[in-house]
């Protein structure tokens, strides 16, 4: 294995896994990246030369389980468009604001309303309003997608920002509405098993 403190300075995560700093990311090479990197500096893939002391050895272990930590947070960061968005905003030093509240009030009503439903179908355990929350959601997510790239490019900021929060909100929505079919879903499964019993 190569020294990992030579060669990975993990401070770019877009150089780390081969893609251009914008928003627009290649997934599916994002994955084989992530399987390559993960390869490479995972700690039992060391290759321990067995003339070097205990405590050398313990060392590049160590930087090894680091690098491998710094791999999947960069993954993650990259993978999703709330992190990536977040991020490339960081490269930019734009990302001072991202934690003010949202001040579209026609956004909060339009997601809390979202919410409401979510919330009310995950109770009720109601497959089909939690099946059409997804495409709304879906649709807002490529919507604020689109704002933010565009606005990234013009160097936008605020528009930028604003976007980023937006994004945040509707992954967090997308991702309990996966929970929450997944969670119908068992329900049905373990009352379908009931019925054989």
């Amino acid at each position: 294995m190569t020294d990992i403190t030579a060669e990975a300075q993990f401070d770019n995560f877009f150089a780390l896994f081969e893609q251009p700093a914008q928003f627009e990311i290649d997934q599916v090479r994002l994955d084989q990246q992530l399987r390559l990197l993960q390869k490479r500096y995972h700690p039992d893939n060391l290759m321990v030369d067995s003339t070097k002391d205990v405590t050398s050895v313990t060392e590049a272990k160590q930087q090894s389980e680091q690098a491998s930590a710094l791999i999947n947070q960069a993954y993650q960061t990259l993978k999703a468009p709330d992190s990536r968005a977040g991020y490339l905003l960081e490269m930019a030093n734009q990302a001072h604001n991202l934690e003010h509240s949202i001040a579209d009030l026609d956004f909060l009503e339009d997601a809390m309303q979202m919410r409401i439903d979510l919330d009310e179908a995950i109770e009720d355990k109601d497959r089909t309003t939690l099946a059409q929350l997804q495409p709304q959601i879906t649709t807002r997510l490529s919507k604020q997608s689109e704002r933010f790239s565009s606005a990234y490019q013009k160097q936008d900021w605020q528009t930028a920002i604003d976007a980023t929060q937006k994004l945040k909100f509707l992954v967090k929505l997308n991702a309990d509405v996966t929970t929450g079919l997944d969670e119908v879903a068992s329900t049905e499964h373990s009352d379908d098993d009931d019925l054989y019993v």
